[in-house]
């Protein structure tokens, strides 16, 4: 059976938008289509025995008796909605084409969860920010980095909203990781027929324009109209710049190229173009 897409869905805004990419990845790969619902532990409403510190003793035990009731009805409740919310999006797949869309609730943390599901999955798909997540343009889901860090296989992170996929865009930058992308998406037919654009930031020098040559002969190749670029600047915003003028659809990059403590000191590429691009991008290890 050929490995799954898992579209990981919660009770924020973005569980729609997941839907409607996932099922799109999912025609174009010709894959299953699995949803995730994960009640994390972290999420959980905290126990309250604290409380009963301020309380006479007497009444000590009453109070965590009735806390513990509090606690499980909102687990249930919680894993209620969970439910609705997976019947909600298999409903959403089935309309729009997807044959036998599969659902499933998981108890523990996200990371854990989807690195065990792993082995078997092609391609997860995720919201910018989940239900715990506040809703400030620039701010990123807390555990977004974590699962890019994570895991391995390729992840499409999604915005607010969907719009058809026509036209995409790879920021290049001949290193291993980008080559094993450019030979990856040559490949699969996820782009297969589209418009494509290999940016890439850096110097003007022979090598660099040889590099996106060979990328470019890979991916024409596999049935995508190509346009190459090299440009000057700073990659952050260059990179969402170019994605705007350009009406870029999807971008597609590497995770997360340097060390942690890099990263640190100079900040991510990566993490940036998350928090500030309105389009959804395809994360590559």
């Amino acid at each position: 059976m050929n490995q799954q897409i898992i579209a990981c869905i919660d009770q924020s805004g973005y569980s729609t938008t997941v839907c409607d990419y996932a099922v799109w990845a999912a025609q174009r790969l010709e894959a299953p289509l699995q949803f995730a619902h994960v009640l994390d532990r972290v999420a959980q409403p905290a126990r309250h025995s604290d409380l009963s510190g301020n309380i006479g003793l007497g009444s000590r035990e009453d109070l965590l008796d009735q806390l513990a009731a509090l606690d499980e009805q909102r687990s249930r409740i919680a894993q209620e909605g969970g439910r609705l919310l997976l019947d909600s999006a298999r409903a959403r797949a089935r309309d729009a084409g997807i044959a036998a869309p599969q659902g499933h609730q998981w108890h523990g943390e996200l990371v854990d969860t989807l690195l065990e599901l792993e082995p078997d999955v092609r391609l997860f798909v995720l919201g910018q920010r989940g239900d715990a997540a506040g809703q400030a343009a620039r701010h990123l889901g807390g555990n977004l980095e974590r699962v890019v860090r994570a895991l391995h296989r390729p992840i499409l992170v999604v915005p607010p909203a969907f719009v058809p996929v026509h036209r995409i865009m790879i920021a290049f930058d001949a290193s291993a990781t980008a080559d094993k992308g450019i030979a990856l998406l040559a490949t699969s037919p996820l782009f297969r027929g589209l418009s494509c654009d290999v940016v890439m930031v850096g110097a003007e020098t022979d090598s660099h324009r040889v590099a996106l040559e060979r990328a470019r002969q890979q991916l024409a190749g596999n049935g995508l109209t190509v346009t190459v670029d090299l440009l000057q600047g700073d990659a952050d915003h260059v990179l969402a710049d170019y994605a705007k003028s350009h009406a870029i659809d999807l971008m597609v990059m590497g995770a997360y190229g340097h060390s942690r403590l890099r990263q640190l000191i100079l900040g991510s590429t990566t993490t940036t173009l998350l928090r500030t691009t309105r389009i959804p991008i395809l994360l590559l290890r």
